[in-house]
């Protein structure tokens, strides 16, 4: 008498597929810094403090598509899971040199226009502090946005005398930034990180 064949293993239900095109809904911020003989550990302690050392990082460039809303670090974080794939804009910096001044910086420009892009840019450091190496990365992200939008600027003008003309404009609605600035300690090496952590 032939044997029953076994009943097949019941097949775990496929996971959700993720949304195509991928354009990313949230994004947040956030920044760490990390101190260790190593290098390679330095780093995995800055992203610690970040609060990311759990996720495959996917460095992308420096579009912030329309719409896409920015929520807080404390919000992002918790729909993260280990191992997850993370698409982030990410600027990093590191040195063994006793008291040098280190710094990371994220830029971000939105538009007026919801239904326009923004920029976000990636900057990092020697010798600026955090003020100074946040404000670059603010009139980086601010100036591409700006090309795209067709506002004549002097690029050669302070950030200052920039931002003047970006709200006399009305096409730039805000800029912003998040910084990490650090001073090499004399015990290896020192690390510091700034993300914009995007999320569908």
């Amino acid at each position: 008498m032939p044997r029953k064949a076994k009943p097949a293993p019941a097949v775990a239900e496929a996971p959700a597929l993720l949304p195509w095109p991928l354009v990313p809904r949230r994004v947040f911020f956030t920044r760490g810094v990390g101190r260790h003989r190593d290098e390679l550990r330095s780093f995995e302690l800055a992203l610690r403090d970040a609060g990311i050392e759990k996720l495959n990082l996917v460095h992308v460039s420096s579009i912030l598509p329309p719409g896409c809303k920015i929520i807080p670090r404390s919000e992002g974080l918790k729909e993260l899971k280990p191992g997850q794939i993370a698409f982030c804009v990410f600027s990093r910096c590191s040195s063994n040199e006793p008291h040098r001044l280190i710094a990371a910086s994220i830029g971000c420009a939105i538009p007026a226009d919801p239904n326009a892009y923004g920029y976000l840019s990636e900057y990092h450091a020697y010798g600026e502090n955090e003020k100074q190496a946040g404000d670059k990365a603010e009139d980086l992200a601010a100036s591409m946005l700006a090309s795209t939008l067709g506002i004549e600027f002097d690029d050669e003008l302070v950030w200052d005398e920039k931002k003047e003309i970006w709200k006399i404009s009305g096409k730039i609605v805000r800029t912003m930034n998040i910084t990490q600035s650090a001073i090499v300690d004399n015990k290896g090496y020192t690390t510091v990180i700034a993300a914009a952590v995007f999320l569908f």
